[in-house]
């Protein structure tokens, strides 16, 4: 069986919360070829929650930290692709990372060891099914993006 592949490449688009706060949204491209899988149908999405400045961003030092863990998890799940992060969103005082996974427990396992040594942060996880990637669709006409390249 070939080597599913998963494309490194992202998007960003800005948009604005409810309450009219920024909200930079990030997601990945391509993902047909991992959502036919038929596979991935567990959603993850694991919010840090921080505080904000005036416009609702992270502090320099957060946002590098943040970006740290980011391609650390990245990193972790190319090599062992039971997961897949397909969304960051970053403004009005969270950060959400979304994945799709194979496996709750085997994602919360790697997930662990990649925060293990980190200290203890603010981060909250909800989990669902989403087999069709519904809120991965969500994501891609919120920001007005062409997400995957079969799309008419």
């Amino acid at each position: 069986m070939a080597k599913l592949k998963i494309t490194s490449e992202w998007w960003t688009s800005p948009n604005e919360a409810e309450n009219g706060k920024l909200i930079i949204v990030t997601g990945r491209k391509d993902m047909e070829a991992v959502k036919a899988t038929g596979k991935f149908v567990n959603r993850i999405e694991v919010t840090w929650t921080y505080e904000p400045d005036a416009n609702g961003m992270p502090d320099f030092a957060t946002s590098k930290l943040m970006e740290e863990i980011t391609d650390a998890l990245n990193a972790t799940f190319d090599k062992d692709p039971v997961a897949v992060m397909t969304g960051i969103f970053t403004g009005d005082g969270q950060r959400n990372w979304i994945f799709y996974t194979l496996s709750n427990n085997i994602f919360g396992r790697k997930f662990n060891e990649v925060l293990a040594p980190y200290e203890l942060l603010p981060i909250s996880i909800y989990a669902e099914l989403d087999p069709e990637w519904n809120q991965y669709a969500e994501m891609c006409e919120l920001a007005e993006v062409q997400c995957d390249d079969d799309i008419d």
